[in-house]
């Protein structure tokens, strides 16, 4: 006796709701680009230049009395956070510490650095500096680039191989499967502010790579059903082909799901981050998978039979009879 989250058959009309599934994504997408432009992504120090020092002490943190010992260094607007995590010991209080480069600088100066180490510790003796981290302005811009560039390439290789195995409509079916997906994560950080680093852009990556995979087994499951349906309305086979894959859908979605929310709750806050994207980016690349990429198929048509056609070989006189 096996376990089964998911029928084995299913008929769930996955365009019943389309205008409300499908007009729903394009309003958010439209309201992420928006938030893009208007707030802004919360970049953190690999795309801004600077250094960031991570604090640890058994004293609670004073996010008032860290600014005003910082204060009289004169390094501009300082951010302090305090960082909580479940795994951390009763006594350990943990802080971050941002520091954007200084005019002229590639990064904050060690010199700095050791000022603020011995401000800090003027008014917590216990406090401790497990890391320092710094960035140039110059290392960072060419580190927007080259993000930029990967995701780009990324997203070009994949509608190539799309347009390859299958045509050109599933290709484009894919590719906005795929903006949507990115479009969405990045209006989510930058409603929220959320920190976007380097780790956000390898999420962004994996996102891609997992949305593109889920997508192509129902393009590939709808293109035999094609073959096979010939008659048979297109939405009708796309239903069938989203049906049929629908139990591989949810227990490889679900069973991803269950390491993420335990990295989420026990991993720590150094990759709470990039779990937390790539748990956001499973649910949205599923959703699109089945809401997102038929639609865009099922709105373009495509041609129903990829078989050869098979010429008759021989010469003009083949069909008489002798």
């Amino acid at each position: 006796m096996r376990l089964r989250l998911i029928p084995d058959e299913t008929n769930f009309n996955f365009f019943g709701y389309a205008k409300i599934t499908f007009g729903g994504s394009i309003v958010l997408l439209v309201a992420s680009v928006v938030l893009f432009f208007s707030m802004g992504l919360n970049f953190g120090i690999d795309f801004r230049g600077g250094t960031t020092i991570r604090t640890d002490s058994t004293q609670v943190v004073d996010v008032g009395a860290y600014r005003a010992a910082i204060a009289p260094l004169g390094l501009g607007d300082v951010a302090i956070t305090e960082v909580f995590d479940p795994t951390f010991d009763d006594d350990q209080h943990v802080a971050m510490i941002r520091i954007e480069a200084q005019e002229g600088d590639e990064s904050v100066a060690s010199e700095t650095i050791a000022k603020i180490e011995a401000a800090l510790q003027a008014i917590d003796p216990s406090i401790t500096f497990p890391s320092v981290e710094s960035v140039g302005p110059k290392v960072s811009a060419e580190l927007i680039t080259t993000a930029i560039l990967a995701v780009a390439g990324a997203v070009l290789a994949i509608v190539l191989y799309i347009w390859l195995r299958f045509e050109w409509q599933f290709a484009l079916g894919a590719v906005v499967a795929l903006a949507h997906d990115v479009g969405l994560t990045i209006g989510l950080w930058a409603l929220f502010q959320i920190k976007f680093d380097l780790t956000t852009i390898a999420a962004l990556l994996t996102i891609v790579g997992y949305s593109i995979n889920d997508t192509v087994v129902v393009f590939d499951r709808a293109r035999e059903n094609l073959i096979k349906y010939k008659t048979m309305p297109l939405v009708d086979v796309l239903n069938r082909s989203a049906n049929e894959t629908l139990s591989r859908t949810m227990m490889t979605s679900g069973t991803t799901l269950i390491a993420l929310v335990a990295l989420l709750v026990l991993g720590g806050d150094v990759i709470r981050g990039f779990v937390f994207a790539i748990t956001w980016g499973i649910i949205v690349g599923t959703y699109s998978s089945i809401y997102i990429a038929k639609n865009i198929v099922l709105m373009l048509g495509v041609k129903r039979d990829w078989s050869k056609d098979k010429k008759p070989t021989g010469n003009q006189f083949m069909d008489i009879d002798a």
